[in-house]
């Protein structure tokens, strides 16, 4: 991303007169901008953009652009070295990476109720363009990013890079992947949950030890969410994913408390009076710091997380929010063999929630629907045998819930659906059905499962093929226990599938590989296969230049 000096922004923004002011709305929290909120930001003697900027939920007139003043964003009050007091946040946006054609600019406020966080709503942009943006308050500049804004919904447009990741724990390792993810330039970024983690320090040990520590106690308050927010955000990997291309976030469970479901903590046998309290201020902490329109912005203990983005006529993305409506876990959670997890009232998604994304189904005239969520959907029985012990905090646990949904795509005729999870620290690949116990039942969709960032340490480039998941439920395709991201190319025929990994996070600066590739076919459910192989099988191993890439048969191959 390019970084342009103060003295172009002020330049640049006075050249082009209130005339590029044109229409945006600019909103840390509900109500409207305190008068008389104060310019003058000359107390601010270290540079408040230590956080990063970021965008973020695209459409095909706009985005939303953020950022949030911090000049000490390790303080133990949360407030991240800020005066309480609002101060005055100037916008630019660009139509060109240099800063020479400003479209765009503004004022917004960043308020101390607010963690003096910055969403500015842009719209009447041009569609399927790239866009640069930055911040300035008093003499700071922040860096600038890269957002880019979704093709007329009558165009397909050119086929869209897009990239997705999960699971990043600061204290298990690096965040490389995120780094690399930025290199490949996608056009959009969905991150399905596990943002941060809410432990204190050295509570959750990857295997070898941690190699960085969280700040302060378990995030339990306010204060607390937003500390451990502003660490994360301080990492420059992270920076630079935002600042590369806009996300589309969604939660699930450490960015309040390990498997929370609704209003129920991890631990409901231990009586904590404050969890709904803490609820408000994880979710509070998670809109100040994240890219997200007005509609999402917290009241009390509820947060319209769940939403729908469209891509042109090429794709839309149904975001869940498997956390907030969930019926609790049964069984005591876990790996457990559970009647509970048939019981037809049960669901993951609650009924409103629900109710919505069969009506999306059904009005959809994508070519691709792409439904982003947190947990493992397909079936996971851990037993060869007639028990099935299965994860009861992921889809496997609220099995009625996991068929009306699979069924609501099929009989909306949905022509290409698509499942991404995150949650599992390991890429896997599946074919998805709607009898998971006969082995006879047709593919009707696929799922695509991300690895995590971090979260597990270095993790293994084991055998897939060994894994007894695999032998035990033929669905599933392939799985990979390092590092990583999914980079996928969605086009009008197919859908492309990078499974991308880097060998260690315990050290910084690892390059990123393609650990396998799957290609899902315009109108033909379930996943192809392709990876590279040598040219003469028979010889010895080649350099990889002499690798050509072959087409393996989906219903024959076994990764």
């Amino acid at each position: 991303m390019s970084q342009l000096s103060r003295r172009s922004f002020l330049v640049t923004g006075l050249a082009a007169g209130a005339s590029a002011g044109l229409r945006a709305t600019a909103h840390a929290g509900p109500g409207p901008d305190p008068a008389g909120a104060s310019a003058d930001s000359r107390e601010l003697r270290s540079d408040p953009f230590t956080l990063g900027v970021a965008s973020g939920d695209p459409d095909s007139g706009g985005f939303v652009i953020w950022t949030r003043l911090a000049p000490r964003p390790l303080a133990e009050d949360g407030a991240g070295g800020m005066p309480a007091r609002p101060f005055t946040v100037h916008w630019q946006v660009y139509g060109d990476e240099a800063g020479r054609r400003l479209l765009r600019h503004g004022v917004a406020t960043a308020r101390p109720e607010w963690g003096h966080s910055v969403h500015v709503e842009l719209d009447r942009l041009a569609p399927g363009r790239d866009y640069w943006y930055r911040f300035r308050t008093g003499s700071h500049v922040s860096p600038t990013g890269r957002a880019r804004t979704a093709p007329h919904p009558l165009s397909y447009g050119p086929g869209l890079a897009m990239a997705f990741a999960s699971c990043a724990q600061y204290e298990h390792g690096h965040f490389t992947a995120y780094r690399r993810l930025a290199e490949d330039r996608p056009d959009l970024v969905l991150h399905l949950g596990d943002y941060l983690y809410e432990y204190r320090r050295d509570t959750y040990t990857a295997p070898g030890g941690n190699v960085r520590h969280h700040e302060g106690p378990e995030t339990e308050t306010l204060a607390g969410y937003r500390q451990r927010h502003a660490q994360y955000k301080t990492d420059p990997d992270l920076q630079a994913a935002h600042a590369a291309a806009p996300w589309l976030v969604v939660w699930d469970d450490h960015e309040l408390d390990n498997n929370w479901a609704g209003e129920v903590p991890e631990k409901p046998e231990v009586p904590q009076p404050g969890f709904p309290a803490r609820r408000e201020a994880a979710f509070r902490a998670y809109y100040e710091n994240m890219p997200l329109r007005r509609r999402s912005v917290p009241r009390g203990i509820d947060m319209q997380l769940y939403r729908r983005v469209h891509w042109g006529r090429l794709a839309v993305f149904h975001l869940l929010d498997t956390r907030q409506y969930r019926s609790d876990q049964g069984c005591g959670d876990g790996y457990r063999d559970c009647p509970e997890a048939a019981d037809p009232a049960r669901s993951i998604t609650g009924e409103e929630q629900e109710r919505w994304l069969l009506e999306g189904f059904r009005r959809s005239r994508a070519r691709w629907d792409v439904i982003g969520q947190q947990v493992f959907f397909a079936q996971r029985d851990s037993d060869a045998g007639p028990a099935k012990i299965t994860n009861q905090d992921a889809w496997d646990g609220y099995v009625a819930s996991r068929r009306r949904i699979t069924q609501g795509w099929v009989d909306a005729g949905v022509r290409n659906p698509v499942v991404l999870t995150g949650d599992v620290h390991a890429h896997w690949a599946s074919d998805l059905k709607l009898d998971y116990d006969d082995p006879a039942a047709r593919t009707v969709g696929s799922e695509l499962a991300v690895s995590s960032i971090s979260s597990g340490g270095d993790g293994r480039d084991a055998d897939p093929a060994a894994h007894p998941f695999l032998s035990i439920n033929p669905h599933l395709r392939f799985h990979n226990d390092q590092r990583g991201y999914v980079l996928t190319r969605i086009e009008r025929e197919s859908l492309t599938a990078d499974f991308k990994v880097v060998p260690r996070v315990t050290r910084a600066g690892a390059a990123v590989h393609t650990r396998a590739t799957f290609v899902i076919e315009d109108g033909i459910p379930g996943l192809r296969r392709t990876y590279l192989r040598p040219l003469d099988p028979s010889a010895a191993r080649t350099p990889e230049t002499d690798l050509i890439r072959e087409t393996v048969d989906r219903e024959t191959l076994r990764p």
